[in-house]
């Protein structure tokens, strides 16, 4: 797992570095249904699960990526709820999934490839962060990661959310280094 990680990021880092950086605004998933990248080489699309009678229906999703020249697709994940997607160049989709009404992850998938996206949630985070900011994420029972933009080789994102620790709210700005695995968080002006 380490080792197809640093892969992925040696081959993530190569193209950032050869690309300036930047996200696409956002797009809503399951409502936008589909999102073409800005050189409409690949398509990401909502599929919903085709229910049995008695499912539950419309509560999961998943997110489609086809390249268009080929015909080739692959699943990058399922979602429950809503899914703010981008694209950041032509080769990269940042996504938040919010979870729930208590919680958002932050992740980047590489449109080229099919390794391990890079995946950023509050459980993940905690050993992540200085100690210093630790107890904020373990004794809050709010706490949503967003992602913003993927510019070279850093992922920026917004950490947030209240509850125990925090009853008048929190906000972060973060960043990861891709070519480090290492996260850096400040307070929000």
């Amino acid at each position: 797992m380490r080792l197809l990680r640093g892969v992925f990021f040696a081959a993530m880092l190569a193209v950032c570095l050869a690309v300036p950086g930047y996200a696409e605004p956002f797009s809503m998933f399951p409502k936008a249904g589909r999102l073409v990248s800005p050189d409409g080489r690949f398509e990401l699309r909502d599929v919903a699960p085709e229910s049995l009678a008695g499912e539950l229906v419309g509560a999961s999703h998943s997110l489609w990526l086809t390249e268009l020249s080929s015909g080739r697709s692959r699943k990058l994940c399922d979602y429950l709820g809503l899914a703010a997607v981008a694209w950041s160049s032509n080769d990269f989709l940042v996504v938040t999934q919010y979870v729930g009404r208590k919680t958002s992850r932050a992740l980047v998938f590489a449109a080229a490839s099919s390794v391990e996206p890079v995946l950023l949630d509050g459980s993940g985070l905690i050993q992540m962060v200085s100690v210093d900011l630790r107890p904020t994420l373990r004794e809050n029972d709010h706490v949503f990661v967003e992602a913003s933009r993927l510019e070279e080789a850093t992922f920026y994102f917004r950490v947030w959310g209240y509850g125990k620790h925090d009853p008048g709210g929190f906000r972060w700005n973060c960043r990861y280094s891709l070519t480090e695995g290492s996260v850096s968080c400040a307070p929000a002006d």
